[in-house]
């Protein structure tokens, strides 16, 4: 049981993690900066997107998660 709970609150931590607009502001910055020194501009835009998708995935498994995990309490 409280390795449950561990779990349920490490999934939080990087919900927050990865749902914060300052953290991926500041990935987005330094990606960037070394897209530009390197001449990558075009992996960086694909790797905006890929971040993007990955993102949504984690939404998505995120939510049946829990909705499986309601429906094993009920």
């Amino acid at each position: 049981m409280q390795m449950e709970t561990e779990a349920v609150l490490w999934g939080e931590i990087v919900k927050k993690f990865i749902n914060n607009s300052g953290w991926q502001a500041f990935y987005l910055l330094i990606l960037g900066l070394l897209a530009f020194y390197t001449k990558e501009i075009v992996t960086f835009i694909m790797l905006g997107f890929m971040m993007i998708m990955l993102s949504n995935i984690y939404d998505k498994l995120d939510d049946i998660y829990r909705k499986m995990s309601k429906d094993e309490k009920e």
